[in-house]
């Protein structure tokens, strides 16, 4: 199983390494998708950033860090777990299917959501494995 492990970390860490770069690279897109969560996680936890650019830079410096530890199984459960939290808000706002009307568009947004679901469900493994 370790071999198994130490391939498949990185293979899960990959994702978020790539988009956290992406996005630190140009926040503007997702800051825009982000900004009716970012609102609503402000309006309840105190310390969390209101700027939705800073939010979303905030979740990619997480996504880049916890990806880079995960690939390299420095710390892994702490960085799926990082990575498994971070993804939830990332989720219910990048893919609301559930608000698309468009069938073509709903479905692919849920293909995204699920996809998200089952990322999530493989660092949930990691973490605590």
């Amino acid at each position: 199983m370790k071999v198994v492990r130490t391939i498949a970390r990185p293979l899960l860490a990959s994702v978020f390494i790539a988009s956290g770069l992406d996005v630190l690279a140009n926040p503007e897109p997702r800051a825009t998708v982000a900004k009716p969560v970012v609102d609503m996680v402000a309006s309840v936890v105190p310390f969390a950033p209101r700027d939705p650019v800073d939010a979303v830079r905030l979740n990619a410096a997480v996504h880049l860090a916890a990806g880079v530890l995960l690939a390299a199984g420095v710390m892994s459960r702490v960085a799926a777990l990082a990575l498994a939290v971070s993804m939830l808000p990332t989720t219910v706002a990048g893919h609301p299917f559930w608000e698309v009307e468009d069938p073509v568009k709903r479905s692919q947004q849920r293909t995204q959501f699920l996809k998200n679901t089952a990322i999530l469900g493989g660092l949930l493994a990691v973490a605590l494995d």
